[in-house]
């Protein structure tokens, strides 16, 4: 009798296993479609049927980076390599999760040990020689750095004495100062893919709040299209992440900032994570300025970021920051305004959640997505909104398939203004009115515009570009 329960159970073992088989088709079928929340959940089914298969692990990791959830990719990687150490595609994924977390010094050691395996991959060796790069360029910098108050860029800067060539027909400042009709020519001039000059780039009843643009300078102008140019009586609050992934960021952060100068009381811009370095150098925004003016340039705008608002309150109702509330409780608005934001984010604190954490729908806190920060749920949403007095927060960060997600019974809100995302999400953008006294939030959505043939990610890192692929 004992033979024939174990005849069965290996019968069972086995079916469980085509069954698993058949699951990751389907999820490999959905990938290759590009829906990757699809891709995640029949992998997840394979891996119930079939727990010690690396391969599945290996495969949603990948899904994972696609959806930007770092620190689920960083995990599976690692649980692939647990059960196959000699699973080379493993040490390729944790690597891949570990650069785009900025933990450079990890990705290096696996790309040694794939190397080391491989030691004719000509993909593998000139992946760890840039990343080895990097690894050494970071080393160089901490040597570097003083204790002294640091020289701004502002100093080194001779503004008056930079000349219009004669040949520039592009538009000009009006003694110094942007005007509106400044900020129209600019904007065509930047349609047609034409470059401001430096000299000029150097100086450069309802709110409508919008979320990432990414870079994503086409979808930018028709928000404005859409929604009329900012105004002293059409104010605007962009929230974060204005840059990276889209190859067009200079275009619209340069956007953004004129419209920060001329309507310095109804236009309003917060810092997203990608207002920091590490983001910037890893997803195209340092490669971008580099490309198109200068080092110089790149190192003032990573100043001026440092100086971006972090959150928003509107109206004493409503609380606007890009990622979302804390990992622990009894945070208050008095608190936010103590932040020193003059620098690039921590690791950990009300500063690096402000831009990193995400809502989930179950109550309490868990580990991040990331592998930053944490996820909130409603319960903690409620405890802060009534510590703090206030209705609902109004938050972005998150690709949503309609532009926009309600949560939390009303009060936490998602709002993402990049249709169409990287060319690849299919998603609709979305932004916000607030209008009277309740600040009752209307939502907008739009599709994606075309956009000249410059594909995203142009100018990000090497390494990103090959390892999401």
């Amino acid at each position: 009798m004992a033979h024939v329960s174990e005849n069965g159970s290996e019968k069972k073992m086995a079916e469980g296993g085509n069954d698993a088989e058949l699951l990751k088709e389907k999820a490999n079928k959905y990938f290759k479609e590009k829906d990757y929340e699809n891709a995640i959940k029949y992998y997840s089914e394979a891996l119930e049927l079939n727990p010690s298969n690396a391969i599945y692990y290996s495969n949603r990791s990948l899904a994972y980076l696609r959806t930007e959830c770092y620190g689920y990719a960083l995990a599976d990687a690692t649980k692939a390599l647990e059960i196959d150490k000699n699973y080379i595609k493993g040490y390729y994924r944790r690597a891949t999760s570990n650069m785009a977390l900025g933990k450079f010094k990890a990705a290096l050691k696996d790309y040694e040990t794939v190397v080391r395996v491989r030691p004719n991959d000509k993909d593998a060796k000139m992946k760890y020689q840039e990343c080895n790069k990097i690894v050494k360029q970071k080393a160089f910098e901490r040597a570097i750095a003083s204790d002294e108050t640091k020289k701004s860029v502002v100093d080194s800067l001779d503004i008056e004495n930079m000349t219009i060539e004669d040949d520039y027909v592009g538009p000009k400042l009006e003694d110094g100062k942007v005007t509106l009709k400044f900020m129209k020519e600019m904007m065509d001039w930047f349609k047609d893919q034409n470059k401001l000059h430096r000299k000029c780039a150097y100086q450069t009843e309802k709110i409508t709040i919008c979320g990432d643009t990414h870079g994503q300078y086409y979808d930018l102008l028709n928000i404005f299209k859409l929604n009329g140019l900012p105004s002293e009586t059409n104010p605007y609050l962009f929230n974060g992440d204005f840059v990276d992934r889209g190859s067009f960021s200079v275009e619209v952060i340069l956007t953004l900032f004129g419209f920060k100068l001329l309507y310095p009381n109804n236009f309003h811009v917060l810092r997203g994570n990608h207002e920091t370095d590490n983001m910037n150098q890893m997803y195209g925004f340092e490669g971008e300025v580099k490309a198109k003016y200068t080092g110089q340039m790149f190192q003032l705008f990573s100043e001026v970021f440092q100086w971006l608002p972090l959150a928003q309150c509107i109206n004493s109702k409503v609380l606007v920051m890009h990622g979302g509330l804390f990992s622990e409780d009894g945070v208050t608005l008095e608190d936010l305004r103590k932040i020193d934001r003059n620098r690039q984010p921590p690791d950990s604190g009300p500063m690096c959640d402000l831009l990193w954490s995400d809502p989930q729908p179950q109550n309490g806190r868990s580990i991040s997505k990331r592998g930053v920060s944490c996820q909130f749920g409603p319960d903690v949403t409620e405890r802060f909104l009534e510590q703090n007095k206030l209705d609902y927060i109004v938050r972005s960060h998150e690709v949503k398939a309609e532009g926009y997600e309600v949560t939390h019974s009303g009060k936490c809100i998602t709002v993402f203004s990049a249709p169409n995302y990287c060319d690849q999400m299919g998603n609709k953008g979305a932004y916000i009115h607030l209008r009277g006294s309740d600040l009752k939030p209307e939502f907008h959505q739009f599709t994606a515009v075309p956009h000249p043939n410059v594909k995203p990610m142009a100018y990000a890192n090497t390494l990103m570009q090959l390892g999401m692929m």
